[in-house]
């Protein structure tokens, strides 16, 4: 039996595309300057899957080892970020919201390293709220 498509995405130049079988099993907007950085924004949201829901269907992502345990994904050709992933948990794959080809289909619900939010930033959503990661508050 085949199994439904619930989510589709991609980079901006269309080199990478994925699609996804379930919607994520969890969803955050992340402060920290690592991703800051890596995505050129203030703030960034991703999205959790279990790394068999995902489908590559076109291209491959580039990965840039920004720590010892860390790879964060991006097209080689237009640069767009498209996942984070802990080489200790291989079972998990994240993916960027804004990759989505509708990215209102997935609304995260919690912020994690307001530690190191913006001082200019004010966010006003009912998102709980970490200083650093989820489980370490």
């Amino acid at each position: 039996m085949k199994q439904a498509i619930m989510l589709q995405g991609g980079c901006l130049c269309g080199a990478l595309r994925y699609q996804t079988h379930s919607m994520p099993f969890d969803a955050d907007h992340c402060h920290c300057s690592q991703c800051r950085k890596s995505a050129g924004a203030v703030v960034m949201s991703w999205m959790d899957f279990n790394t068999e829901q995902v489908t590559w269907l076109q291209g491959q992502v580039t990965e840039f080892a920004s720590s010892a345990q860390i790879r964060r994904g991006f097209c080689q050709q237009c640069g767009t970020t498209m996942t984070y992933r802990h080489v200790d948990y291989p079972q998990y794959y994240t993916l960027s919201i804004a990759s989505l080809d509708n990215p209102n289909k997935v609304q995260p619900t919690y912020h994690i390293y307001t530690n190191e939010q913006v001082s200019w930033l004010t966010i006003d959503d009912i998102c709980q709220r970490f200083k650093t990661n989820k489980t370490s508050n």
